[in-house]
């Protein structure tokens, strides 16, 4: 009788026959253990008997059935995103990977579901808890949460700055678990073993690019010069550009970036000590959109406290790949909420001709790749750009302060 109950895919849509369902393979379950008692598929392997199903139907009535214990606001803080998102990804891992979707051991016994296994996954990148504190509420186990994350994670023109892409900087996630042999090389000015996350964030909190895996005793120079972040560039791949600033024309996209970084014509510094109002104008804006940046990685660490918090595995592909998944998870909640701001537009004297093509162009020679390396750290380009900017701010921003 027990395989005449198929459980169907969740959706916003569920029914009430699949709640009938539910109860009725709970109490099968039930019966079925009372009968057989615990068992496990290694001889002599003591086993927990956790109710599975129990779980699931409880985590199901609190979060996903349409008279929900918790309201969608709860589910939003609990979860770090709106239902519909987290139903979403749930059908999508599902589709990619057959680990999530529910299925009968050989004993017949409904296993654990893509709910729980997802709801697991995303309370340990969401909270930093232990495999033990999931299991009391999701009943899994902890090898299989464990298991489930790892699954989980490897599946993500304004404000006085034209052609800005956006603002970079590094971040240190510390590495509580790093093995002794290996502590020398990960130890930098924060004391102890930290691995670096490079990224590009822009105002609206996506994050636009992302390296990371570098030990801690490397500085944000020797993380960039590591970096991926202007190998398109440099290979004669990344999308032609053409725009004008105060009456020059310019071809490479640029960031804003902090004093540490070189003075290269694709980043575009502060001025430490401004005496000038221009140059203060432009200190003053140049600091405040940079700032983006680390407003997203404070936005990143309180939303996934795993990677607030010391990192626990010690595993370098594993912590990649759940950087790699908070991330991407972080940028769907961006896209699904439409974070915008009215941000006043001063790019009117900016052409929008020729604005993103995409390049069929054959792969250029060596001396290509070195002219656009050349040309991607020029401090003559650096410093007009610069210049440039400082009159773009003072001619939008700076006379009608003066007034």
């Amino acid at each position: 009788m027990a395989s005449n109950f198929k459980i169907k895919m969740l959706s916003d849509s569920s029914s009430d026959d699949d709640e009938i369902e539910m109860i009725a393979a709970v109490a099968i379950a039930k019966r079925r253990h009372k009968k057989f008692g615990r068992c496990g598929s290694i001889k002599g392997h003591a086993t927990i008997w956790r109710d599975r199903l129990a779980g699931y139907d409880r985590l199901f009535h609190d979060y996903f059935s349409k008279t929900s214990t918790y309201p969608p606001d709860k589910f939003r803080r609990r979860f770090r995103m709106n239902r519909p998102l987290f139903l979403r990804i749930k059908n999508s891992v599902e589709q990619h990977d057959s680990y999530f979707v529910q299925k009968r051991n050989y004993a017949g016994v409904l296993g654990l579901s893509s709910l729980q296994k997802i709801s697991a996954a995303m309370r340990m990148l969401a909270y930093g808890v232990s495999d033990d504190s999931i299991d009391e509420y999701v009943r899994i186990g902890e090898s299989t949460a464990i298991e489930s994350l790892k699954k989980f994670v490897p599946e993500g023109k304004q404000r006085g700055f034209p052609r800005m892409l956006g603002s970079l900087d590094c971040m240190n996630w510390k590495s509580k678990n790093c093995p002794v042999a290996w502590k020398g090389m990960y130890v930098g000015h924060a004391q102890e073993p930290t691995i670096i996350l490079e990224a590009v964030a822009s105002y609206d909190l996506w994050i636009w690019h992302m390296f990371f895996g570098l030990p801690g005793s490397h500085n944000d120079i020797n993380v960039l010069d590591r970096s991926p972040l202007f190998k398109d560039l440099a290979e004669g791949r990344a999308p032609s550009i053409n725009y004008s600033i105060n009456g020059h024309n310019y071809t490479m996209w640029y960031y804003l970036a902090d004093g540490i970084y070189p003075p290269w014509s694709t980043l575009v510094k502060t001025i430490p000590y401004p005496q000038e109002n221009k140059h203060k104008n432009f200190a003053k804006a140049q600091e405040s959109a940079r700032k983006d940046v680390e407003r997203a990685f404070g936005v990143l660490q309180a939303r996934f406290v795993i990677v607030h918090g010391p990192a626990q595995f010690w595993d370098r592909d594993t912590l990649h790949d759940i950087m790699k998944a908070c991330v991407i998870i972080h940028n769907m909640i961006v896209e699904d909420e439409h974070i915008t701001k009215d941000i006043e537009d001063l790019n009117d004297d900016v052409s929008n001709e020729d604005w993103v093509k995409p390049s069929f162009e054959r792969t250029i020679g060596i001396m290509e790749f070195i002219q656009n390396h050349h040309r991607i750290r020029s401090r003559e380009n650096h410093s007009q750009l610069q210049k440039d900017l400082i009159e773009h701010l003072w001619k939008h921003q700076g006379s009608r302060k003066a007034m």
